[in-house]
């Protein structure tokens, strides 16, 4: 089942830093030992932050493998009597689909936490995950495992708004999300789309972005629009067109609504937001 080769890897620290896993896995090659593992005792991670596997893409790697063989090991940990992938589950199902016996491994000794961090980390790195596997896979650390955004974005080398934006991802309609899963609307898109209060305004804007090709600057235009169209009718007459123009800025800027009251000596700005994550972004984007 398994043949000792040659080493790699200094553990989790290795893996955390701005460099690409695959760099660090070549330089780190004579440090810990690659073990030869039957491939039937493999199994796949269920908490993998990657859900899709692209056929055409796995059947390149699959013919690449079957001419060259697999250049670099996957990443595993020993589970009860076989072992679960933390890294490489591509790999790994190219090499079965290339009827191969046995794969190259590199077994780590990780609890769940940090294996789900190595898993996220690589699909990241790798840039392999779309829009709202990445979200899940960091709801998934912030909620199974304690995680603050802040300390999730030190790890992975995001600002704790990217982190928090992307995570707003999951609060659309499931038609959306899985458009976005698909491919045929961007991050960019969705966050626009979040700013839509009315469900069916949201989607009909969501199908006309497919069918009319409609940029994110269009979307955010008409989520103004949506959000000010009550409030307008009745400020036209009582409010300065200053004033409007002033809150009009504002929600371009904050990616929310924005009321702004003048009293006769000062007055107060009031801005919406709808969830913890959306207040943070907020506090970033007014602290930048």
């Amino acid at each position: 089942m398994a043949t000792k080769k040659r080493g790699l890897g200094k553990g989790l620290a290795a893996l955390l830093p701005d460099e690409p896993i695959s760099d660090l896995l070549e330089e780190e090659l004579d440090k810990e030992s690659i073990t030869n593992i039957d491939i039937n005792l493999i199994e796949p991670n269920k908490d993998q932050p990657r859900r899709q596997f692209e056929k055409e893409s796995l059947q390149e790697l699959k013919e690449s493998i079957e001419q060259f063989g697999i250049i670099q090991p996957i990443i595993v940990r020993k589970k009860e009597d076989k072992y679960e992938i933390i890294a490489g589950e591509r790999r790994w199902r190219a090499a079965k689909a290339a009827k191969l016996e046995n794969i190259p491994c590199i077994i780590r000794k990780t609890d769940d936490k940090e294996a789900m961090k190595l898993a996220l980390i690589e699909n990241i790195q790798r840039q392999d995950l779309n829009p709202i596997e990445e979200a899940m896979a960091y709801k998934s650390l912030i909620e199974e495992y304690k995680l603050t955004q802040e300390d999730l974005a030190k790890t992975i080398g995001k600002s704790r708004s990217y982190i928090a934006n992307t995570v707003r991802l999951l609060n659309l309609d499931k038609e959306i999300i899985e458009n976005i899963q698909e491919g045929k609307l961007t991050a960019g898109h969705g966050r626009a789309l979040l700013s839509i209060p009315n469900k069916k305004e949201r989607l009909k804007t969501a199908n006309a972005i497919i069918n009319d090709k409609i940029n994110v600057r269009d979307v955010e235009n008409i989520a103004k629009k949506s959000k000010g169209k009550k409030s307008k009718t009745k400020a036209k007459a009582t409010k300065d067109p200053f004033i409007i123009d002033i809150e009009e800025k504002l929600m371009r800027t904050l990616g929310t609504k924005v009321n702004l009251i003048s009293k006769q000596n000062g007055g107060k700005i009031e801005i919406e937001f709808y969830s913890d994550e959306d207040l943070e972004r907020i506090i970033e984007v007014i602290s930048e």
